[in-house]
């Protein structure tokens, strides 16, 4: 059967020359695939295909049905998502129609991603006008497709298994999902395709953060791989994954990143030693006067526990010169941030030049919680060309430090390190709450700012309504440096990264706040 998407496709003759550009590169690979495949089963692929019919935006976000050696039907997805990373309306043209398949006598509705995320009895209300998926039932389908691309934040399988129990039991229709895994730029993958049965619901899922194969009946469902879901495991599993796929598909296979035997330091050295293995990693301690020997021991500890290679650079020499250099205009002014600033900058220039010279991929260390009160340098312990945990609140980062040794059944996280207070040492007895409120405080209070929430509102379920206000100001005035920040691997819904757009100037009005 053909089916009622866009219909059969006529192709243009294949060249032997390579297509330039996505779009004619992705037609010809699927026009080979189709081709390899001649003689297999049929087969559903994702790609961008032009919009023919001369209005509109110029492309679908389709999926193509692959069967006898060509590509036979082609659906283009009807329900286009515009909010946090997804901007499809800005690229896309919705579809006009549903597409019914028969595949061995067998009806099924081929659908792709947000098409089924519009179930009024799950959500409580429609997102959309559209509903494809009883289109696809009042057309007799036996079954529902679902190619998706849909990206993972904390606890966001959880939804998607509810999700589908509700579908399945709403329309009395199977629905088989098939879920991309990898990372992509800032965006992560989860995979953990699955199915679920009218009345049974959940029967069948794939391995989660890995390449799988899952077979489903559709009477019977298939098998359900184990899985762990909470913060701390779903975490630790996309932050290596992540930082992996991140930097092997720029084509880097070493990495440096600076070691200060703190908290974030340790937990980006751990996840890069296990993405890439702890030999393509390099630790450079730069320790200043204000440097604890506890913290080159805890360093050298995990470097040791990991396997990984250490350099060190003392810094006092250059902080000298950058205080002669800056002796005759700072005559008479008492040392301050300015000169605190100074030593991550110096620190951000040695790490530079390391991995220019050596070609290794410079990790940000920074969590989130810093980054949302701008507690960093900009071009200082900001530099590097990925922040592994700038999506990763304070206390999320001891979680995932105390799961990995509990993994490992061994300290591979030394206990010192989770143990002393956090400090950045740029000055005598420094300690991070001199600066900020504690993070078990703080977090909970900058997730419900990013999720749009006023301190007042805070201030209703208990928060202390000053503290709140203060905390929204340090975020506010961080922006510029958030915007100038390198990209941070996603792992919850309100990330400041590619859905956060937020102006630098602005002022909140009085009664708003």
């Amino acid at each position: 059967m053909r089916g009622s998407g866009t219909g059969p496709v006529r192709l243009p003759p294949a060249r032997p020359v390579a297509a330039r550009g996505i779009r004619p590169a992705c037609r010809q690979a699927a026009a080979r695939l189709a081709r390899e495949l001649a003689d297999g089963p049929p087969l559903l692929v994702g790609l961008p295909w032009p919009n023919e019919t001369g209005v509109g935006r110029p492309l679908h976000n389709a999926a193509a049905l692959l069967r006898g050696g060509e590509i036979e039907s082609v659906y283009a997805k009807r329900l286009l998502p515009t909010y946090d990373v997804f901007d499809e309306t800005r690229y896309f043209e919705p579809g006009s129609g549903p597409l019914v398949i028969a595949v061995a006598g067998t009806r099924l509705a081929v659908t792709v991603c947000e098409d089924i995320w519009n179930d009024k009895d799950f959500w409580l209300e429609r997102k959309y006008h559209t509903d494809p998926v009883a289109e696809c039932r009042d057309l007799g389908a036996r079954a529902v497709l679902n190619l998706s691309a849909s990206p993972f934040t904390l606890g966001k399988q959880a939804v998607r298994e509810d999700m589908l129990r509700a579908i399945t039991d709403h329309y009395g229709l199977p629905v088989l999902l098939a879920n991309q895994t990898g990372g992509d730029d800032d965006l992560l993958f989860d995979g953990r395709s699955m199915a679920a049965l009218p009345g049974r619901g959940l029967t069948a899922r794939a391995m989660g953060f890995a390449e799988d194969v899952l077979l489903v009946d559709l009477d019977e469902g298939g098998g359900v791989a184990e899985d762990d879901f909470s913060p701390e495991a779903e975490a630790h599993n996309a932050l290596v994954m992540g930082t992996r796929d991140f930097m092997t598909k720029q084509g880097f296979s070493t990495a440096v990143l600076g070691l200060s035997g703190g908290v974030d330091s340790t937990l980006t050295a751990a996840v890069a030693a296990e993405a890439i293995g702890p030999e393509n990693v390099l630790g450079v301690l730069m320790p200043s006067p204000h440097t604890s020997q506890e913290s080159l021991d805890d360093a050298a500890d995990l470097a040791a526990n990991l396997g990984m290679e250490t350099l060190t650079l003392p810094i006092g020499g250059l902080m000298d010169g950058f205080g002669s250099a800056l002796a005759e205009p700072f005559a008479g002014l008492q040392p301050g941030v300015t000169e605190e600033n100074i030593q991550a900058r110096i620190r951000g220039v040695l790490l530079m030049a390391l991995s220019n010279k050596f070609g290794r991929f410079l990790l940000t260390t920074g969590n989130k919680s810093e980054l949302a009160v701008g507690y960093c340098t900009i071009y200082g312990d900001m530099c590097g060309g990925l922040a592994v945990l700038g999506d990763v609140p304070k206390v999320l980062v001891y979680g995932v430090c105390r799961r990995m040794n509990a993994l490992a059944g061994r300290e591979v996280i030394p206990q010192n390190v989770l143990d002393k207070a956090p400090t950045a040492e740029l000055r005598p007895d420094q300690k991070d709450q001199d600066s900020l409120p504690p993070y078990e405080e703080l977090d909970p209070i900058v997730d419900g700012l990013t999720r749009g929430e006023t301190p007042r509102q805070l201030a209703e379920r208990g928060v202390d309504l000053e503290l709140a206000r203060r905390v929204e100001t340090m975020m506010r005035r961080a922006e510029f440096k958030r915007r100038q920040a390198p990209p941070a691997l996603k792992i919850t819904d309100r990330a400041f990264g590619t859905g956060w757009r937020m102006p630098l100037a602005a002022r909140l009005p009085e009664d708003e706040s």
